[in-house]
């Protein structure tokens, strides 16, 4: 059976390509694939306790069986329609994330806005670049939203992230949410960003004066 391979950040780098389609026994499972890769790209091998292994835009155990036509995601650590959530190219528009919760009803709203700063403890920063998984990012940051609703259910809530590169000050993520009452807004908006920290697929690279790295490797 055919699987597709999608490698992002640190591990399209280390092999050079971003996907790649193989004919693979059945059964297999994501387990089983992995031992294969690794056989396959001997960089691999070492990056695994760093890695999460998504199937089909969701997290996957290593006993998930594969099926044909499986679309299998190595996911680094994470530094539109309908939905309050977007992904841009473009530098983020502040005021039209905060229009999109903007209600005659809401008290408060409060804004998070997560800018590139020059440095990261000792190390000086000149510039970041943000790569992502699209379709599962989105994804993510759309469930992320369902949570702030149901956890605080007179909110509304928009988030828009960055991604390639961004200049020292320009704003990579912008997160705005509007409740009746102030208390509910801060905690929600501080919800999303933690939860975008932990969950999302996006991941940075600094670019210094000695250099650049992914962050959450250290090398």
């Amino acid at each position: 059976m055919k699987i597709t391979i999608l490698y992002f950040a640190i591990t399209r780098e280390r092999l050079g390509l971003d996907r790649e389609q193989l004919d693979v026994d059945s059964p297999m499972t994501v387990g089983g694939l992995w031992s294969l890769l690794c056989d396959r790209h001997g960089p691999l091998g070492p990056l695994r306790r760093h890695l999460r292994i998504a199937v089909n835009g969701d997290f996957a155990s290593d006993d998930l069986p594969l099926g044909e036509g499986d679309e299998v995601a190595l996911i680094p650590p994470v530094a539109g329609g309908a939905s309050t959530c977007s992904l841009t190219t473009d530098p983020i528009d502040q005021a039209a994330i905060e229009a999109r919760v903007a209600r005659d009803e809401a008290g408060a709203v409060v804004i998070f806005r997560g800018v590139v700063r020059n440095h990261t403890a000792d190390r000086r920063v000149s510039a970041l670049e943000y790569e992502l998984y699209p379709s599962m990012a989105l994804a993510r940051l759309d469930a992320i939203c369902d949570e702030v609703r149901e956890r605080w259910p007179e909110s509304a809530v928009a988030i828009e992230h960055r991604h390639g590169r961004l200049e020292i000050g320009e704003a990579s993520v912008v997160i705005a949410v509007s409740s009746p009452h102030r208390a509910a807004a801060f905690e929600a908006c501080r919800h999303a960003i933690e939860r975008i920290k932990e969950d999302v697929p996006i991941w940075k690279k600094e670019i210094g004066p000695d250099g650049a790295e992914w962050v959450g490797f250290g090398s």
